[in-house]
Order: C-alpha cells, then structure tokens, then sequence
C-alpha cells in the first residue's frame, strides 16, 4: 500500500476556505455548479440530488433558503473550480504547526510508525491508520534532536582527534629536521677531528639515530592511537545516524493476562490486583501473569533495554510463538520454548530458567536496567545488568528453530517491567 501522507497548508484566511466549502456536503466542491437565481455554489452532485428529493414548484436554495417555482437551471462555475483545484496543490507551509490532513483538515499532530508519515488525530482513531502505533511529532522531534546533539558531540571529538594528528605529525616532522639539523652540525664537527676520533664519531651519530628512533617511535605510537579512536568515534557516529531511523518495540496487549496492566505507550507492564476484564482470546495468557512482544525476531543479532522494579517478583526473557497459553505449560522457562532471567524466587537474587531447570546464580542486583543481546543465528541470548561497570550476568545458548517474542512476566504485588530503550538490530 502507498504510503498516503497528505500536508494541507493553512490558508492565509479562514474566510477563503468558507468560499470553497458546499453548504450541503461541507467538503471542498467537486465539480461546483451555481443556481441561475441567487448564484450560490454547491457541488453538482450535491444540488442536485437535493432538488430531485424535493416536491414539485417547492424547490429552494439550501445556503439562503430561497424558493422557485420553477426547478433553476444550473451551469458549471468555472472561476471557483479552478480555484478549488488550485487549493488542492499549494505548496505545504513551512511552518510544522500549519500543516493539515488533506482527508480530514485537521492539524497533523502524530507520526505512525509503521508507515513513516504524518497524520490527523481522525486518521489515528478512525481512518487508515487506526489501530498503528503512532507517537506525538514532539516526542519524534525531541528524540531525534537529542541523538543530532549527540552526534554534533562526537563530530567535535572527531575533529579534535584530527587536529591531533596533525600537531603531531607536524611535531614529528620537526623532529626529523632538527635531528637532520644536528647530523649535519655534528659530521661537519667530527669531519675536522676523523683523523684524530673516528670512535666520537660513530658513537656520536649513534646515539643521534638512536634518539630520533625512540621520539619517531613514540609519535607514530601516538599517532597509531589516535587513528584507532578516530576510527570509533566514526563507528559511534554511524550508529547514532542509523538509530535516526530505529523502530521501536512494543508490547502485544492482545496476549496479556487480564492481571496485568499495560500502559498506554505499550511499554510497561505492571501487576494488576484487579482484572482488566480483557475479551478471551487463544493468544492471551490465563493462568500466568504475562505479556508477549508485537515483535519477533527470526534471524540476525538485536538489543533492547528494560528497567525492573526494585521489589516483586519479575522475569524477562524470549518465547517461542507456539508456547501455551493457559495450563503449567504456560509459565515461563517451565518448558523447552521459552528461556528466563528473573528476580523474586530467593529474594535480591538473579535466577535463571529454563526447560523446568531453576538456576540460582551468584549476582545479587545491584541496579533496576538491564540490556538483553539476541544472537539468533549463533544461538545466544545474553543478559546484562547496566551498572557501573557494565556486568555480564547469563547467557543462554541454544539452536533457535522458530521466531522468537520477547517476553516479560511479573507475578508479585509492586512488580513491574518498562521497556526503555529502542530496539536496535545490529550489524
């Protein structure tokens, strides 16, 4: 489907619109026609399935109400139709908070996701794109100005890198001409006493060489460091440009128990004391307080960021699509299709499960954000706590046969898990 994004620009004047409006339809004319006696414009459609509806000698005008006894013949306004189709294609303003749908002549306010286009709140709620996740054009401006900072950051250090290298190749290159300054002094020094100390000599120029050695080796080691800080502040840069156009994941509120509430971004879940009274459906969770992803990942590498509740009892991880929904099966990690990381079952302890295999593991939580790496193709999935230093905590490693969900349980009074960073596939 094309993508059918439509910026109607504001017109310098209300009235203007007015002009253009059918009084019976209220749209914009499409083929306006004019009655012959008071020489209101509608659309020919319009008019004249309202006089075909009326009785016989008691027709009227619909915008000043006027009668006829005889139905008015109508022509084609020629003036006000070609100002109608000039409407239609001025050039969209500048100006973002002017821009309009041109379906339903609101300001557009949203951005959808999942078509990459600008949209009308009526677009969001009851056109084509009802039911697509779509964030405000401020979130969307916000987050892209904070990774154009970022990226302005690192295009300084880049450049300061740069002129680093210069200094010291400059530095260098003075080096070698003084050294090659002092040889010169020095042959012609020693050239007037050879016959008397060639030893001097050679020692002398030695030691020359041997010193320009050491300085060149150091710079070409300094140069050789920064070269190597230049090539990842260039990476980084690459990174931060290709998150420009990241999407992002969400949770499947279809697939959530009715214990559990998912907020209105589709990014956290938390316990619920109170049923979310949710229709029952096959994909939804019955018996376990969980929640799917909207994602799946079939093949590549991808990396996302959660933050936990300090307290509660929490466990995220990745699932199989084919995973039961209600029974013992459909907990999570208490069968072969789904792997876990949690905390809750010994206290500040993390856990892992897999396959009905509970593992208690030596890392007491220090912090509430943790990274989670899928390597699909490798058969890894690794867990990260995101403290300071960054610490390893597991790794799974399995021959994945199906898509994978990203999953997130929360099974305990105060539990909660938010989705924070963007879900980024990685090269």
């Amino acid at each position: 489907r094309e993508k059918s994004q439509c910026i109607l620009p504001v017109m310098a004047s209300a009235d203007l619109l007015d002009e253009l409006t059918c009084a019976i339809c209220t749209d914009i004319y499409r083929d306006p026609a004019v009655t012959v006696n008071c020489g209101h414009s509608f659309c020919h459609e319009c008019i004249t399935s309202t006089w075909d509806n009326q009785e016989k000698r008691k027709y009227f005008c619909p915008e000043c109400l006027g009668r006829f006894r005889v139905r008015p013949l109508i022509k084609r306004d020629l003036k006000v139709s070609n100002i109608t189709e000039k409407h239609v294609l001025t050039e969209p303003t500048a100006l973002r908070e002017n821009w309009k749908c041109c379906v339903h002549r609101k300001v557009l306010e949203y951005y959808c996701l999942e078509e990459s286009v600008f949209i009308c709140v009526s677009c969001s709620l009851a056109g084509e794109h009802r039911g697509y996740r779509v964030e405000t054009l401020n979130e969307a401006s916000e987050k892209k100005e904070k990774l154009r900072n970022i990226l302005q950051k690192l295009t300084s250090q880049r450049e300061e890198a740069e002129k680093s290298v210069q200094s010291l190749e400059e530095l260098r290159r003075q080096v070698q001409e003084k050294a090659a300054g002092v040889t010169e002094r020095v042959t012609a020094l020693i050239t007037n006493i050879r016959e008397q100390a060639e030893t001097p000599e050679k020692e002398a120029l030695s030691e020359i060489s041997r010193q320009e050695e050491q300085v060149s080796l150091r710079v070409s080691d300094l140069i050789r460091q920064l070269e190597i800080k230049k090539e990842e502040l260039s990476r980084k840069m690459g990174d931060i440009e290709e998150l420009l156009t990241r999407w992002h994941v969400s949770m499947d509120v279809n697939t959530a128990s009715n214990y559990v509430s998912v907020s209105d971004d589709l990014k956290t879940v938390s316990w619920s004391e109170m049923t979310q009274s949710r229709p029952e459906t096959p994909e939804r969770f019955q018996d376990f307080h969980q929640v799917l992803s909207s994602s799946r990942f079939s093949s590549g590498r991808h990396y996302w960021e959660v933050e936990v509740s300090e307290s509660g009892w929490w466990v995220v991880g990745m699932v199989y699509p084919t995973i039961e929904r209600r029974g013992d099966q459909s907990a999570i990690g208490i069968n072969s299709v789904s792997w876990g990381l949690g905390r809750g079952w010994f206290n500040n302890q993390y856990s892992v499960i897999h396959d009905s295999k509970l593992i208690q593991l030596p890392h007491s939580s220090s912090g509430q954000r943790l990274g989670i790496l899928l390597d699909y193709e490798v058969g890894r999935l690794s867990f990260y706590e995101l403290c300071d230093p960054i610490r390893h905590v597991h790794t799974f490693t399995a021959v994945f046969t199906e898509p994978l969900h990203a999953v997130f349980g929360v099974y305990r009074y105060n539990s909660s898990v938010r989705i924070s960073g963007i879900l980024c596939p990685l090269k």
